[in-house]
């Protein structure tokens, strides 16, 4: 069963400095048909204009995962973390018993482009804790770049370490590819639509598009040219 959530019929929150489109209820969008997809919360498409950014606030009890789309966002938190993140580099923070945060374009110029993930953590009242990792260039269709703590796979190269079992991997698919996904019993799958179209079991997913998939043994992705997008493997 794969239910397609439009773009279009996405929340928004559209002011000055931040054009933000919402698959789940967030903020002052609220949808009862749309609270998130199993122990997925938030999935937010976020333009941040040069110069602005989010002020420092607070989180408790949640994984909140960013990834850059198109520019690069300047992060700072109480735990005495900074970093510039970007395309290629996935940050990950274990808001735990309480963090504070920034996220800041440093361009004067140029918007920024990304999306906020938050996954409800496995346990509550975690310490705090921050990641990010720069991912190395690949030719994968399907890489994994978030994985659960404890899965007992050595170090984490090209993922960061999230406190749930669920994974994140990174798609891009060409027009000579098909990639196969098998879905575990009792999971689901959610996909992200990030740029151009694929289509997933044979229903057609374009940018800014998400997908809840139950009930399906495996995943057959094609794209009739290209297509990338972000795929959550979730219990």
């Amino acid at each position: 069963m794969i239910r397609r959530r439009p773009r279009e019929a996405r929340g928004r929150t559209q002011i000055g400095w931040l054009d933000g489109r919402h698959s789940f209820s967030f903020g002052n969008y609220f949808d009862p048909d749309h609270m998130g997809f199993r122990v997925l919360r938030v999935i937010n498409e976020d333009v941040v204009q040069p110069g602005t950014g989010f002020g420092m606030h607070g989180h408790r009890d949640m994984e909140i995962v960013t990834v850059i789309l198109d520019g690069e966002l300047e992060h700072r938190d109480s735990l005495e973390n900074g970093a510039v993140i970007r395309p290629g580099i996935i940050q990950r923070m274990t808001a735990g018993t309480g963090i504070r945060h920034s996220e800041f374009n440093p361009s004067k110029t140029e918007p920024v482009h990304l999306l906020q993930i938050w996954i409800e953590p496995s346990k509550r009242g975690l310490p705090p804790s921050y990641e990010d990792k720069e991912l190395a260039p690949t030719d994968e269709a399907l890489e994994r770049i978030a994985r659960p703590v404890g899965s007992g796979e050595g170090v984490a190269k090209n993922e960061v370490l999230i406190n749930q079992d669920a994974s994140i991997y990174r798609g891009n698919v060409s027009k000579e590819q098909t990639v196969r996904y098998p879905m575990g019993t009792n999971r689901g799958v959610w996909i992200q639509m990030t740029a151009g179209e694929v289509e997933v079991n044979g229903v057609a997913l374009t940018a800014g598009d998400g997908a809840a998939i139950e009930a399906e043994n495996e995943l057959i992705i094609t794209s009739p040219e290209s297509g990338s997008f972000l795929l959550f493997d979730l219990p």
